[in-house]
């Protein structure tokens, strides 16, 4: 009698177990992203983390990488029909099963090195902004200018009666003059 094997899953599972993934090695998970009608696959890749229950139908793996400064974990199912294929790109010597305690490692580097920077606040204005101000200074500046001008010309105003007064006074003083000399 020969025994017939049934497919139950889409996944190859032999080829899943046989990979041996464990926590250390740095792995490219390509994941099946279903987007209308169409199909596309995307790139996971980092450290992983931990392998929980091994190689029965729901052992899963953690996979840590860090996207743009920050850190982003993916808990993937082994045998996901959502996965496409799993490439081990790098296998570490580790001497844990679970490395949990690389979250805290990165925080504490990222922390040290935070230490070491200075706050700036230096930064390229925009074009238009950069317009409106000197646009903005050379009306002040004009402003200034006229208001300047104003000043003086108050000023020469001011001496201008005075001239006039101490003329006004000059001219009365003769005129006195001539009157006291007619009279004698």
């Amino acid at each position: 009698m020969k025994l017939e094997t049934i497919d139950i899953s889409p996944v190859n599972t032999e080829e899943r177990k046989k990979l041996g993934i464990r926590a250390g090695d740095t792995v490219r998970v390509w994941v099946k992203i279903q987007e209308k009608d169409k199909t596309r696959l995307q790139a996971f890749e980092g450290l992983v983390l931990a392998r929980k229950h091994g190689n029965e139908p729901g052992g899963t793996f953690t996979v840590r990488k860090v996207a743009s400064g920050v850190g982003v974990e993916r808990i993937f199912p082994l045998f996901s029909p959502a996965i496409d294929k799993i490439e081990i790109i790098k296998r570490s010597q580790v001497r844990r099963s679970k490395l949990y305690f690389i979250r805290e490692k990165v925080a504490r580097e990222i922390r040290r090195q935070m230490r070491k920077m200075k706050m700036m606040d230096i930064s390229t204005g925009s074009d238009i902004a950069d317009k409106a101000d000197r646009i903005k200074k050379e009306e002040e500046k004009v402003a200034e200018e006229e208001k300047q001008e104003a000043e003086k010309l108050a000023k020469a105003e001011d001496k201008q009666e005075e001239v006039e007064e101490k003329v006004e006074e000059v001219e009365k003083e003769i005129l006195a003059e001539e009157v006291k000399e007619e009279k004698k």
